[in-house]
């Protein structure tokens, strides 16, 4: 039975491991996801606009933020070992300024695949310079971000933001529980046109 186990968790581990790095790390070219600058930041726009439509604490945030990074399409996958990944832009002025890509491993109790969006609220400069200090950023190791659940939301004001750095999920489908940001590193690319 030992090894049975250590056999899946070893293939789960390949096969997410293969997720992320089929043409997803590369920092020439964008997943499969988008293949252009174009649609990345088209798909981005697009789904900016949808959460601004569908959440006015996001719009609220959004009216105050120095950028936005958004990731319109996360794909998330795993039995045991699970992979996520995805390409955005840093959307600052209302024009797409910078692309990135976020991806991670994660560990533990997990089946199953999802894809979600998240948007990335900087409301100051200091939050906004960090993700180019070095060589990828940990969400870990980000300053002040908040994770807006229902909750959390819902007691969000104009008056009582004041953290560096706001996440807000949305478009989640699939069957995977465990959404989070933690293990994730977010790595600036350079698309094609």
């Amino acid at each position: 039975m030992k090894h049975s186990f250590q056999t899946i968790a070893f293939t789960a581990f390949a096969i997410a491991a293969s997720l992320l790095t089929s043409g997803c790390a590369s920092n020439q070219r964008p997943s499969a996801l988008s293949s252009s600058g174009r649609e990345i930041s088209h798909e981005s726009h697009a789904a900016l606009r949808w959460l601004y439509g569908t959440n006015p604490k996001a719009r609220a945030l959004g009216s105050q933020a120095r950028a936005v990074m958004v990731f319109p399409k996360i794909i998330k996958g795993g039995f045991m070992v699970g992979g996520m990944a995805g390409n955005g832009a840093l959307i600052r002025g209302g024009s797409t300024s910078a692309f990135y890509q976020t991806a991670g491993l994660s560990y533990g109790m997990q089946a199953g695949i999802q894809s979600y969006g998240y948007a990335l609220f900087f409301m100051d400069e200091a939050a906004l310079r960090s993700i180019d200090q070095r060589d990828g950023w940990e969400i870990g190791s980000a300053p002040s971000l908040v994770v807006l659940d229902q909750g959390m939301a819902g007691s969000l004001s104009t008056t009582t933001i004041n953290k560096g750095i706001y996440a807000v999920f949305f478009n989640q489908q699939g069957l995977m529980g465990g959404l989070g940001l933690q293990g994730s590193k977010i790595t600036r690319i350079h698309p094609n046109p």
